[in-house]
């Protein structure tokens, strides 16, 4: 309830602040696990790739924000679940596999941190998380700088089908993350080449 409310408020919010810009959301399943993984530009971003979408959205957030009297209840309202300083451990990454098996969309940004410079420094991760549960990878582009009244765009891809990589350890990791970011760079530039 709180969720449905919550992203009634921000499409609003956003729509009249950055002018936000949904394309392609067919490409996002209607049901099952799904991960959304997206370049990581501003702290507007998880709003910005959940709210346009019907289907609840979860994102990985820092513990201590959790701790924080007001927030910890907001950001646990609109779905996020703590992880613990200094990565993602082996308690985070079960609550992510149980997520997805129950039929969740959850967001991750590859790169771990926000990365406004265009350079590749994905983490393995969301490709292991991603390969590992089954469930469909969705990538996703934020293009814009979330200035007021101007417009953001957050464009979804079709699912990468990354089945050839299930059997291939840490070198698959490491290849399912570089396809990853490479779709998700393909839709910047295909978008920003068709503006």
């Amino acid at each position: 309830m709180f969720y449905t409310f919550a992203r009634a408020v921000l499409r609003v919010l956003y729509r009249i602040l950055f002018r936000l810009e949904a394309k392609k959301k067919d490409y996002v399943p209607k049901e099952g696990g799904v991960v959304l993984c997206s370049n990581h530009i501003s702290l507007l971003d998880p709003p910005a790739i959940g709210i346009m979408l019907d289907r609840k959205v979860r994102f990985m957030a820092k513990a201590e924000l959790f701790d924080v009297p007001v927030l910890g209840k907001i950001i646990h309202g609109l779905g996020a679940f703590p992880v613990k300083r200094g990565g993602v451990g082996k308690e985070t990454i079960r609550t992510a596999f149980n997520l997805l098996r129950d039929g969740d969309i959850m967001g991750i940004f590859p790169e771990g941190t926000r990365n406004t410079d265009g350079a590749v420094a994905a983490k393995k991760g969301a490709a292991m998380i991603a390969l590992k549960s089954g469930a469909a990878v969705v990538p996703v582009a934020v293009i814009g700088e979330y200035k007021l009244f101007r417009k953001t765009k957050v464009v979804y891809g079709p699912p990468i089908d990354m089945s050839d990589l299930l059997e291939q350890g840490s070198g698959g990791l490491e290849m399912a993350t570089d396809r990853i970011m490479e779709h998700i760079h393909r839709i910047i530039h295909e978008e920003t080449a068709s503006s």
